[in-house]
């Protein structure tokens, strides 16, 4: 029980002072801080003694003439200083009122500095009963404010002007095949200079605008505290722009040299896998199919390493606006990227496990033709039918991938192959010799390594076989053409053997095959036609 009292009395002495301390007023005379007033002095708190020293300052000033202001130092322990105004104390400092500092040159300059607030402060409240500088005021006022119309006047006549000028000179579009890579095209040109002469004359107004006001606020004395106020803020905002933008400077300078070592040593690598591209040296496990993407992904890598290295150095890093943007743009990322990442992924298992390469022929799912770009998020066939398809990565690693010319012999030649269904009547080595005809007859067809048939399927009422060649570098650009000329030999052979195709489904013998007769082949009105080369 002892200790808890204890304990409460220790409690209670920490507190008070705390208490005490904190308890504090200012003196204003005219809306200026004279002194801001701490102690408790003959048990007048703070706020009593700046309401003691108001009514004492209102009756030194109830007479005309000059005010004699002056200092009065108070022997004692603590020692004192003593304002006085016409004869009359106002107030008295205290070492308790600098917040704990000692008596002696500390307490004679704070009381000199408030002695020189407290004059500033009584001029200004004699002038605003002076009606005479009302008059200067206010003339002073209107002068003020003629400058500054007329200023905005002229900046929005200039910013007009400038514009139209502007419209003359870039309005003559010399076009995209004479204008420098440097030189931006005419409308975007305008259109950039109108939002930036938008934005400076915005700030140049607010500047006008400023000036006007703290000089209007300046020629009263009631309201002269706001102008200086006013003045000083666009003063200090300025100089912290100054030295903010001057503190930045080494940070920029070293984000600047991170930046550039990582081009350089970027350049590097990229002339490095270029060659390995062109197949003029070799690494290992890297190829012309593999270099493109790895310098893509060493590009990326090493951009994302000069920019974590240069993080700290950027202006603003280690503001917590700073750290609230980028944590916001980290979860965005996160959480739209998942597909995106998915796609890259995907790209990126097709490259490096070498299933595609630009220019061959492939079927994916239900598509096929040639590859004419294989990315990160996409992969583009051109189907020789008029028409380019572009497939997501991630569909294309999901399915399976045909590739007509990965085995045949040299670059450029694919694979051709057709399946026909003949009744089981047909002798099977005739529809081999029909179907290697048909092939030894259609242009691009290489002899070696020879075409060669086989048999598919023994299904209910047909055999089904299939046709395999491949295309030499004289076949059609587009494997469409060139499976076209085949499928109109193979009907061309098949109509002189009378032999009747089954496709696309068998039901039962006619009464005559199901044959071409010989020529005429078009109508006699159409004209004869030239056969297709």
């Amino acid at each position: 029980m002892r200790l808890s009292f204890w304990m409460l009395l220790c409690s209670l002495a920490l507190w008070v002072p705390a208490a005490h301390a904190a308890e504090e007023a200012d003196l204003l005379v005219n809306q200026r801080k004279v002194v801001t007033l701490r102690a408790t002095l003959k048990g007048e708190s703070p706020a009593e003694r700046v309401q003691a020293a108001q009514e004492a300052l209102a009756a030194a000033l109830q007479g005309q003439g000059p005010d004699r202001i002056e200092r009065q130092p108070l022997p004692g322990d603590p020692p004192a200083v003593r304002v006085v105004v016409n004869g009359v104390a106002v107030v008295n400092l205290v070492p308790d009122d600098l917040g704990g500092a000692q008596a002696g040159v500390m307490l004679d300059a704070a009381a000199l500095d408030v002695e020189r607030r407290l004059q500033a402060a009584v001029a200004e409240l004699r002038e605003a009963r002076d009606p005479r500088q009302w008059a200067i005021g206010v003339g002073l006022s209107l002068v003020a404010t003629v400058v500054a119309l007329v200023l905005l006047k002229v900046l929005a006549a200039g910013r007009r002007r400038l514009l139209r000028h502007a419209a003359r000179r870039l309005g003559d579009d010399p076009g995209t095949a004479t204008r420098p890579w440097w030189q931006v095209p005419g409308e975007h040109a305008i259109a950039v200079l109108r939002g930036f002469a938008g934005l400076m004359s915005w700030v140049v107004a607010l500047l006008v605008l400023d000036v006007w006001a703290s000089t209007v606020l300046r020629q009263f004395a009631p309201t002269r505290v706001w102008g200086e106020r006013a003045g000083d803020w666009l003063i200090q905002q300025l100089l912290d722009l100054v030295r903010a933008a001057a503190g930045a400077v080494p940070g920029l300078v070293t984000a600047v040299l991170i930046f550039l070592l990582a081009r350089g040593v970027l350049r590097v690598v990229r002339g490095v896998l270029e060659r390995v591209e062109r197949g003029e040296i070799e690494f290992a496990g890297l190829d012309a199919d593999t270099a493109g993407p790895t310098r893509r992904l060493a590009a990326l890598v090493i951009w994302l390493f000069a920019l974590a290295m240069a993080y700290p150095y950027l202006p603003g890093a280690s503001t917590e606006a700073f750290k609230g943007v980028t944590v916001l743009a980290g979860l965005m990322v996160s959480l739209g990227a998942s597909g995106v990442v998915g796609q890259v992924m995907a790209g990126l298992s097709l490259m490096y496990s070498r299933a595609l390469r630009l220019g061959e022929y492939v079927r994916i799912g239900e598509v096929e033709g040639t590859v004419t770009h294989l990315g990160m998020f996409s992969t583009r066939l051109q189907t020789g039918l008029g028409e380019e398809v572009s497939l997501p990565n991630a569909v294309v690693f999901s399915q399976p991938v045909r590739n007509f010319s990965r085995l045949v012999e040299q670059d450029g030649q694919f694979m051709l192959h057709t399946a026909v269904t003949i009744g089981y009547a047909t002798p099977w080595r005739q529809v081999h010799a029909m179907l290697l005809e048909a092939a030894r007859r259609t242009p691009g067809v290489l002899e070696q390594p020879a075409p060669y048939v086989v048999q598919t399927a023994l299904s209910d009422f047909y055999v089904e076989y299939r046709l395999c060649a491949q295309g030499s570098r004289s076949a059609p650009r587009r494997r469409a053409e060139a499976m076209s000329q085949l499928h109109a030999h193979i009907q061309d052979v098949f109509n002189e053997n009378g032999v009747q195709i089954m496709s696309p489904h068998y039901r039962s013998d006619p009464a005559e095959p199901q044959v071409v007769p010989a020529g005429p082949w078009f109508p006699p009105e159409s004209g004869p036609l030239a056969p297709p080369r």
